[in-house]
């Protein structure tokens, strides 16, 4: 079994429940893992899923990390046939003094 690790995919998108949040795209950065049985006839494109993540991000314009979290999990594990998926999403500038974030 291999471990894929996408680390700090980075973009702007709708995300929040303050007023400002629903207003103004802002930072998020998502980090994700899985584990899958490779063989050369069974790979995983990263590259499809760092798509789907930014796309759905920006497409459905959550309310909650935590719902974003959920729905991307669900798909994942829906499309791929995949193992231990850990998720990710941090909200830099939301706050001055820190970095909110929510993982699974």
């Amino acid at each position: 079994m291999l471990k894929i690790n996408i680390e700090n995919l980075a973009f702007n998108c709708i995300i929040g429940i303050l007023p400002i949040e629903r207003k103004k795209k802002q930072k998020v950065i998502i980090n994700v893992s899985f584990e899958y049985f490779y063989t050369k006839s069974n790979f995983i494109d990263y590259s499809k899923i760092t798509k789907f993540i930014e796309r759905t991000m920006i497409k459905k314009e959550f309310k909650l990390i935590e719902d974003a979290i959920i729905f991307i999990r669900k798909k994942l594990n829906s499309k791929y046939d995949i193992k231990n998926l850990k998720l990710k999403i941090s909200k830099p500038n939301i706050l001055p003094n820190c970095i909110v974030s929510v993982e699974e």
